[in-house]
């Protein structure tokens, strides 16, 4: 079974999972593949209150050396939607990272790169 994350391909802009956004962070791509964070199942949850949106995000391992960049990309990306004026990101390591949490675009981009997934 494929993991699903929200979309506005399959939602309506108001949806609560915050379609917009998560279409909004297909934009951030990991550093090292071609691979967006949301494809690659990093981002946990997202929710919006107003101009603040609150991030849950993991990362495939502690001390992964792009987390920084990550993080800002992140950030940055979600400050430029309408009506964004403050994020706030989490890292949270539950539930764990697994190439279960990868999308079925994910899944076919990690075999294109070679990657075993």
């Amino acid at each position: 079974m494929t993991t699903i994350y929200p979309s506005l391909q399959d939602l309506p802009h108001d949806h609560p999972s915050c379609p917009a956004l998560w279409d909004a962070l297909r934009d951030v791509m990991d550093p090292e593949l071609p691979i967006s964070v949301v494809d690659m199942g990093l981002i946990v949850a997202i929710e919006r209150h107003g101009s603040h949106v609150a991030v849950q995000l993991t990362f495939t391992a502690m001390g992964c050396p792009a987390t920084d960049f990550i993080l800002e990309d992140v950030r940055e990306r979600l400050l430029r939607e309408l009506g964004v004026e403050q994020v706030e990101i989490e890292v949270v390591w539950d539930p764990a990272w697994t190439k279960a949490r990868l999308s079925e675009e994910g899944i076919d981009i990690m075999r294109t790169w070679g990657v075993s997934a």
